[in-house]
């Protein structure tokens, strides 16, 4: 026996269809818009801060899970008793190694300074530059590297060096992954060409034929000339045919544009049979 619910909208739905996620996932997407919301409308301190803080916990959280999967494994590099007779490049080695293998709260406080400088510095450079780009962002992840080199103790005894050391390597890192990301991101040149065609073939449920509009080179600008023949040499069925061009005839824009070609075309044939008259009443007053 299926259970029927009222819906907001007044209607009935069965409660077997609704989904516990998905319903959770849409509240908590609407809390994160409206403490979006909330944060633009703060200044540029305050929303530093928020946007700081909040990234840092979520930061510090992940490293104390992190920490405990890894356990506490610095206590197994301690350094030997004649430690003061070591050359100091082994014993940065070997405090890096400590930093790295610390336990939850060491993993958490790394992570948490990590997060946390770069996400405000992205914020503040985000408001400042009105855009994010690879500049912000590597300008954030030196600020970060810096911070967790003075934090974690990481490196040799000269700590200033540690710092810049480590900020322009984090640096270099972001720079490159935002610059893949860029290049991935966006989509094949070609592509600007069939955005209205991509667009009506999604409101018709046939995205399946895009790749036969660029086979066949049907780009945007010539969706007003598009004929019956010219679907069917590119192998598109005759029911997606028919929708298709009833959509075109319907479509205010496409049809404007289809109307001004058939204007144009019409004024181009009528021109020959014009001339062809006045041609014929010449040579008829030739004659007489």
């Amino acid at each position: 026996m299926v259970v029927e619910i009222p819906k907001e909208a007044g209607g009935l739905m069965p409660q077997s269809q609704q989904n516990p996620v998905a319903l959770v996932q849409a509240k908590l997407k609407e809390v994160e818009n409206r403490f979006r919301g909330w944060l633009a409308k703060q200044s540029l301190p305050v929303e530093a801060a928020v946007v700081t803080t909040t990234s840092a916990a979520q930061g510090a959280a992940i490293g104390a899970f992190m920490g405990t999967l890894t356990g506490d494994a610095s206590s197994l590099l301690t350094p030997p008793p004649n430690a003061a007779n070591i050359n100091p490049e082994s014993m940065a080695s070997l405090k890096q190694a400590q930093v790295l293998a610390g336990g939850p709260l060491v993993q958490a406080r790394n992570f948490a300074v990590m997060t946390g400088v770069n996400a405000g510095i992205s914020c503040v450079m985000k408001r400042l530059r009105g855009k994010e780009d690879v500049q912000s962002s590597m300008v954030a992840a030196f600020g970060s590297g810096a911070m967790f080199s003075l934090v974690s103790g990481m490196g040799g005894p000269n700590q200033a060096a540690n710092a810049v050391t480590s900020g322009l390597f984090f640096a270099l890192v972001q720079g490159g992954i935002f610059q893949l990301g860029q290049k991935f991101s966006q989509p094949p040149a070609e592509d600007v060409y069939y955005v209205k065609t991509r667009s009506m073939l999604s409101k018709l449920g046939l995205q399946n034929y895009e790749r036969n509009f660029k086979k066949g080179l049907l780009t945007d600008s010539t969706l007003p000339l598009l004929t019956d023949s010219a679907l069917r040499d590119v192998k598109i069925p005759p029911g997606p045919r028919l929708l298709i061009l009833d959509h075109i005839e319907r479509d205010p824009e496409v049809k404007d544009n289809r109307r001004g070609w058939r204007i144009s075309g019409h004024m181009i044939h009528e021109a020959p049979e014009s001339s062809d008259i006045d041609l014929r009443t010449f040579l008829s007053f030739l004659v007489s």
